[in-house]
């Protein structure tokens, strides 16, 4: 079970991230100074519900996560906003990474 608080915080930081840009669970857990909670960041981005951008935060290779189905609307709402994705991996992910840490 994941703490409200800390969902909440996440998804804080998840809507920040620009239309076209991706993120990781990693790079979310170290701008809530808990570098080691990228695991948290996943389940609280799976539970999160439609009003956050989850298709924006991706694994830290870029690579789309959770079960088939998800991922498959995750791609689809990604190439909407441009963002090429091949085999379930973003295309050029370190030149649309968005890092909370530097950005926010």
């Amino acid at each position: 079970m994941t703490d409200p608080d800390f969902n909440k915080l996440v998804y804080e930081i998840a809507s920040l991230v620009p239309k076209g840009r991706v993120t990781s669970y990693g790079a979310i857990a170290k701008a809530l100074g808990m570098a080691n909670y990228s695991r948290m960041v996943g389940h609280a981005m799976g539970v999160c519900g439609k009003k956050v951008p989850a298709q924006r935060v991706v694994n830290s290779q870029g690579r789309l996560t959770g079960e088939p189905g998800g991922i498959a609307a995750r791609k689809k709402l990604l190439e909407k906003e441009g963002v090429e994705v091949k085999n379930d991996k973003i295309v050029n992910f370190r030149k649309l990474f968005w890092d909370p840490s530097s950005e926010l």
